[in-house]
């Protein structure tokens, strides 16, 4: 997926709010996987936050892991690592907003569905 985001923080937003349904998504498929072999609530929200994670900020926070392991000391070097992200002054605010979007997706899924259960169960008397 190559999406064309915009600059600076309004381009942080957008990641966030894509991770933030990202997160709402891979809840919603581990909520009825765990539900299907009989794990807690827990186990759906544990194994959401990593996926939503990884699937949501994993390569914003790849590429800033890679920076730290690229030797920088020529230009050349440091041209070709910062050429390869979309908004290189961004990218620390960019991760935090998606990992927070991420979590916050997740929580969101996990509020919308558990309520659900709740209704449900719920026998309407003493």
């Amino acid at each position: 997926m190559n999406l064309q985001l915009h600059y600076g923080l309004l381009g942080s937003l957008e990641a966030a709010l894509i991770a933030l349904a990202v997160g709402f998504v891979v809840f919603m498929l581990w909520w009825q996987v765990c539900r299907r072999i009989g794990l807690s609530q827990g186990h759906a929200i544990g194994w959401a936050c990593l996926a939503a994670v990884a699937i949501g900020a994993g390569v914003d926070i790849w590429k800033m892991f890679s920076l730290g392991m690229v030797r920088l000391e020529s230009p050349l070097y440091a041209r070709l690592a910062l050429a390869s992200i979309h908004d290189p002054d961004q990218l620390g605010t960019r991760v935090v907003l998606e990992v927070v979007g991420a979590l916050v997706g997740v929580g969101l899924g996990w509020r919308a569905f558990s309520s659900q259960v709740t209704r449900e169960g719920d026998t309407g008397g003493d």
